[in-house]
């Protein structure tokens, strides 16, 4: 038989990894840039993360956190203040050592004027905003503060992929200051709420909350608490962490306070954040074989109007339809927004057009011409079913809204089944690697996927994982707990966690 054609070559199936990249480039997502492990982000994936953004800081300023910026560099001896916190990141870090450039002896430029101390481009901001923070901060009456910032950062990654790891990368980090652990705490978890309200809700991506393990805790940390998606190849992708800090960074940073009783205390500390990662999530987790599929809360455009005309006659009157079909669905609210409807004016032949769509996951494609106009219909189709024909134009009109809802939950539906196929309980060391182990080496993404463990938390266990190429993912939130022995140590354990390969 045939190979069905495909917009997107390799399929998923013949090689993921190329598949993903394949299908930035085809709804011109991104590309890389001139320097080494970074990318530009073109209009419609930079659309993408707007919307993104959008959705998250209405939840953020909601939940009573106001945006600030802070410095891009850090001195260097603010990461020293932090000893588990810079040996985390030093790895990663660039380092800013000069401060002018002037002419070398062949014509070309080098660096001059030594900087006294140098300056780290920004990793996070743990440790320049605490310096922030400890200005901020004298009396019991300063707490709570709430804070975000939407910035870039560098971490300066050996391997690179785009959206999932680059060495600059955009997103959101929140921090936050408070009087009492148990203040802190609520904001932790709040916030991981928060995050996994806006994958569930807005990406259609269904995940699991939990907590890290020691040796996979944000450095500097008490708790790191994440969320955690399973992604189409079965490997786990963390999609967002909230960190307890405890008073670790407080002291780091001497953010202290005058307590009601008049006692000088440590202040307690959160931070929290979400990255472009997220659009790799998106792709990864709905994309198919003929490119990108949107979740309509996501889409830059969540209608698109093809007129279909052959005299100019025909298209000035097709034109002007589309235009007044255009406005009608724009007029209507769409989770607190106007409907995204574009009309695409190009001169392309048709074919051309509705594949160019189909690539970018525009949710809803229209096709209106002459004989529609006459039968007041058009011709719908639906990115994430490819179910298509034609309706009544009125009646589409009122049941868009409708329409772009069960396309959000029709996605979410299908991811969450992928994750439920591919988990499983597993309580025996070799259930567990053969449950890893690719049984056919030409097609390894077909094995594999969530498995919930006994276990217990110790290094013996992380390198055990490590020759397997399997991560502790996170310890979930509300499982039962009952007795049972670790598959790695075989001591004795009420603790489960998710194991999964991952990005």
């Amino acid at each position: 038989m045939a190979k069905q054609k495909t917009a997107i070559e390799p399929t998923r199936a013949e090689d993921y990894p190329e598949w993903y990249q394949a299908v930035i480039k085809a709804a011109d997502m991104a590309e890389n840039s001139d320097v080494r492990g970074c990318m530009v982000i073109k209009p419609w994936g930079y659309g993408i993360w707007e919307n993104m953004q959008k959705a998250l800081d209405a939840k953020f300023k909601a939940t009573g956190h106001e945006n600030a910026y802070f410095p891009l560099f850090i001195p260097l001896s603010f990461l020293e203040k932090e000893a588990e916190h810079v040996d985390g990141f030093a790895k990663e870090c660039a380092v800013v050592t000069h401060h002018r450039l002037e002419p070398n002896e062949s014509g070309g430029l080098k660096p001059a004027g030594q900087l006294e101390e140098p300056l780290v481009v920004r990793p996070t901001s743990e440790t320049i905003i605490g310096a922030a923070f400890s200005r901020w901060v004298q009396s019991h009456r300063d707490l709570p503060i709430l804070i975000n910032q939407w910035c870039n950062v560098v971490r300066w990654e050996l391997r690179t992929r785009m959206f999932l790891r680059t060495a600059e990368f955009l997103w959101q980090e929140g921090h936050t200051v408070h009087a009492t652990s148990e203040e802190a705490w609520i904001e932790t978890r709040r916030m991981l709420d928060v995050y996994a309200d806006f994958a569930e809700n807005h990406m259609a991506m269904p995940v699991i909350k939990g907590e890290k393990t020691s040796g996979e805790r944000f450095p500097g940390a008490v708790s790191t608490l994440t969320i955690e998606a399973m992604m189409q190849d079965r490997k786990a992708l963390q999609s967002g962490t909230s960190h307890f800090l405890g008073q670790n960074f407080a002291k780091a940073q001497d953010i202290k306070f005058q307590s009601e009783t008049e006692e000088v205390r440590y202040a307690w500390t959160t931070s929290w954040g979400l990255s472009t990662r997220m659009v790799g999530a998106l792709i990864m987790t709905h994309g198919d074989d003929d490119g990108l599929v949107l979740p309509p809360r996501l889409a830059p455009k969540q209608i698109v109007i093809m007129p279909i005309f052959k005299t100019d006659d025909e298209k000035s009157r097709v034109l002007s339809y589309c235009e007044t079909l255009q406005r009608e669905l724009a007029d209507q609210n769409y989770h607190g927004q106007p409907l995204e409807v574009v009309v695409d004016r190009r001169d392309m032949r048709g074919g051309e057009k509705k594949w160019f769509h189909i690539k970018r996951g525009v949710p809803i494609r229209l096709e209106i011409g002459p004989r529609d106009i006459n039968e007041n219909k058009v011709f719908f189709a639906r990115r994430d079913t490819g179910e298509s024909g034609s309706l009544d134009r009125n009646e589409f009109v009122k049941s868009v809204i409708t329409i772009l809802d069960n396309i959000q939950q029709t996605l979410y539906d299908r991811a969450l089944k992928l994750r439920q196929e591919n988990s499983r309980e597993i309580n025996s060391l070799e259930e567990f690697i053969e449950f890893f182990t690719p049984k056919n080496l030409q097609r390894p993404e077909i094995h594999g996927g969530f498995a919930l463990c006994p276990f217990v938390d110790s290094p013996e266990v992380t390198e055990i994982c490590k020759q397997h190429k399997v991560t502790i993912r996170c310890i979930p939130f509300n499982q039962e707990k009952y007795p049972g022995n670790c598959i790695f140590t075989g001591q004795k354990t009420v603790d489960r966690a998710i194991f999964a390969k991952a990005y």
